[in-house]
């Protein structure tokens, strides 16, 4: 077996762990402290819209030797306006020039002929409208709110309220994350943008879901022992599915840092950013928030709820107790003492998988 696959079993198994719940203040911190630079950078910088929400032209030429950054500089200075100047595969260029209407247009593509010493019913101009732009933005915005409420309704329902509520927060902070990440390195928002953010949603759920329906089951029944908290019991849900977000998260990211790094940086498909920096971002965003966000904001809210506060006074006591007697800890950190047996046989199912080793009950003398 594997380095990892070996880690991985320990921490499904309970064998190790990371006290990710305990220290969440610490993740707390540095959440709040990446999404306050983020929303500065929103409000200082703002988004860098596309062509598809400002309006404007997109003109394509035919094979050209003209530098990028001459032509560029050219466009600029026929249109009054910031371009962006792409190479084509075939040779040519891919000129962007926003805030242009038709008249303008026309005067920038004759120019635009001129200096590149092409024949102009060659270089190929389309427009594109605000509207168009401004509709897609709105039918965005509409279809997240709808996907929002489904949400926090399903989780609420398949899980519970405390749930729903701290899967929203967490999807709340992917989603400014990575539009914070976007204003701050002036990559164009282009609708490939707003469907990979939509996109990175939905993985994000779904990294917290698996978290949740592990703390779900472990946490069945929880009332009726008294050697976990329900903080400890989450804490043991991310352990055990912590290498499965690793893997999954991995897998995910490879291709898309390929588009991003790779097809956009190092090949020049600038058209590729677009889309696959939200996916970068929001996949490792999510997968973080799943972990060190979601999974502690439920044990918070659920340690208000009187029977946790009951349950965690009693652990506590309990601990006490063994302390003051010398006894072997009987809490979440002597995991590997001997003595694991629990108050009520269904506990069990408390604290998810057993060891092998030291829990056969039926084989004792």
């Amino acid at each position: 077996m594997s380095r990892l696959g070996n880690i991985g079993a320990r921490l499904y198994r309970g064998e190790v762990g990371y006290d990710f719940v305990g220290k969440r203040k610490f993740w707390y911190g540095i959440s709040i402290l990446i999404t306050i630079t983020a929303a500065l950078g929103l409000a200082i910088q703002g988004l860098n819209f596309g062509i598809e929400f400002k309006g404007g032209a997109v003109f394509t030429t035919p094979k050209t030797s003209v530098s990028v950054a001459h032509v560029q500089e050219a466009a600029e200075r026929v249109s009054g306006h910031d371009a962006i100047v792409q190479k084509l595969g075939n040779g040519g260029l891919r000129i962007q020039v926003s805030g242009l209407d038709t008249k303008k247009a026309n005067a920038v593509k004759t120019d635009l002929a001129a200096g590149l010493n092409v024949p102009e019913q060659e270089i190929n101009a389309d427009l594109v409208g605000p509207s168009w732009g401004e509709q897609i933005a709105n039918k965005a915005w509409t279809g997240l709110g709808i996907f929002m409420v489904l949400v926090v309704i399903y989780l609420a329902i398949a899980f519970e309220w405390r749930m729903a509520i701290a899967a929203l927060i967490a999807l709340v902070h992917d989603l400014t994350i990575t539009v914070g990440v976007y204003a701050l390195v002036g990559f164009e928002v282009t609708p490939g943008t707003v469907i990979g953010l939509l996109t990175i949603l939905g993985y994000s759920l779904y990294d917290t879901v698996v978290v949740f329906d592990s703390l779900k089951e472990s946490s069945k029944d929880i009332t009726k022992q008294t050697r976990w908290t329900y903080s400890e019991v989450a804490n043991r849900s991310i352990n055990a599915t912590l290498v499965r977000s690793i893997n999954t998260t991995a897998v995910a990211l490879m291709p898309v840092a390929g588009l991003l790094f790779i097809g956009g940086g190092f090949l020049g498909a600038g058209m590729l950013n677009d889309i696959s920096l939200s996916l970068f971002v929001g996949l490792a965003a999510g997968a973080y928030s799943s972990i060190f966000i979601a999974t502690p904001l439920v044990a918070d809210l659920k340690e208000l709820d009187p029977q946790m506060k009951a349950l965690k006074k009693r652990v506590l006591a309990k601990r006490a107790a063994a302390d003051a007697k010398g006894e072997p800890e009987t809490g979440f950190a002597a995991e590997d003492a001997e003595s694991l047996d629990m108050e009520h046989e269904d506990v069990a199912a408390v604290v998810g998988q057993r060891r092998s080793g030291a829990r056969g009950r039926g084989k004792r003398r």
